[in-house]
């Protein structure tokens, strides 16, 4: 008979950390660690064994790592996977590979001693929490394509900027798109994206590396340019303010505590392009849990603009479109491999 607790397998190889995360789940009565594993080859054992409904998995463990049992369990019988990194960890290709294969988050390990205990454990059970609610999908990573080739675009467009949105399974949806932009695109590109801070920058290296594009992390005064794709910090709510004497927009950063998710939130960046931009605006939301983005979305239709939602197909978890479609907030609903082509034919 089930007892309606959420199951847990962790797999490290860390003995300690394999306690230490046991301990701090036991927190909570909803959730119930029922395995653990030593090493990936280990893990898609047990997950096959135990059947969790999440895994929560180390990268950095010997011949058999991380990323080794993402790819067997995904192969063999899809689960939510969580991934775990050291904070101090400045190898991350491997977690966004592993994103890539069919794992659905990633979040620091925990530290123990940290004076931040209590805030990185009810980090983890939350995000734990929303893993499980994601219906997992084995993925293959194509061979990276660079988008060299020029495209022709109208030179009347209305359309002077793109405001993306992204939050559990983001980071390889945003991959999706913006490698699916040529390298001429006539517009800036604003992204914010769920995700720790120590992952903002490894992110972005990743996107530079995967496209033509000039990828970089948004710094105050920034002046938006086609062809720029600006990524939001992670400890900061980046917005675009509207130029006056130079007439040219810029990147800043304000204050204000945003409910629905902050630093970075997604409302805090759209609600400034529907302000800077006007009917100037494309805006995108893709998968995500919760509804950050929603207002902004709905702000960007309101005054013209055109907005997109990523469908309930193609997402990892389907709150934040959800929300937005909901709402009205939304002009189109598009598979994650569409909205790259329709957003460059729009243009």
């Amino acid at each position: 008979m089930s007892t309606g607790k959420l199951k847990i397998l962790i797999a490290d190889d860390s003995a300690f950390m394999r306690l230490l995360i046991s301990d701090m789940l036991s927190e909570d009565a909803r959730l119930e660690v029922i395995g653990s594993a030593v090493d990936g080859k280990d893990a898609a054992i047990k997950a096959r064994e135990l059947n969790p409904d999440v895994v929560v998995l180390d990268m950095n463990m010997g011949e058999y790592d991380g990323l080794y049992a993402v790819k067997k369990i995904m192969k063999e019988n899809p689960l939510p996977i969580l991934i775990l990194s050291g904070v101090g960890n400045t190898n991350l290709e491997p977690i966004f590979d592993a994103l890539k294969f069919g794992a659905v988050d990633y979040i620091n390990k925990p530290i123990k001693g940290n004076g931040k205990m209590r805030q990185m454990n009810l980090a983890l059970i939350s995000k734990i929490k929303s893993v499980a609610r994601a219906k997992p999908k084995a993925n293959k990573i194509p061979v990276p394509k660079l988008k060299n080739s020029d495209h022709t675009f109208d030179s009347k467009s209305k359309y002077k900027v793109i405001v993306i949105g992204a939050s559990t399974g983001g980071p390889s949806a945003i991959e999706e798109v913006i490698t699916a932009l040529p390298a001429n695109i006539n517009v800036p590109v604003i992204v914010c994206q769920h995700m720790p801070a120590n992952f903002i920058r490894p992110f972005v290296d990743r996107l530079n590396d995967l496209s033509p594009l000039n990828v970089v992390v948004g710094t105050k005064s920034m002046i938006p340019r086609p062809g720029m794709v600006i990524i939001s910090p992670g400890d900061a709510n980046m917005i675009v303010t509207s130029g006056k004497a130079s007439k040219l927009n810029k990147i800043g950063f304000c204050p204000e505590v945003y409910r629905e998710y902050n630093n970075p939130s997604i409302n805090a960046l759209m609600l400034s392009v529907a302000k800077s931009y006007g009917a100037g605006a494309i805006g995108v939301i893709l998968t995500g849990m919760g509804k950050d983005g929603m207002k902004g979305l709905k702000e960007i239709k309101e005054s013209g603009g055109y907005t997109i939602a990523q469908d309930a197909a193609t997402s990892v978890i389907y709150g934040m479109p959800r929300a937005a479609v909901e709402n009205n907030a939304t002009c189109k609903t598009l598979g994650i491999r569409e909205i790259g082509n329709f957003l460059v034919n729009s243009l």
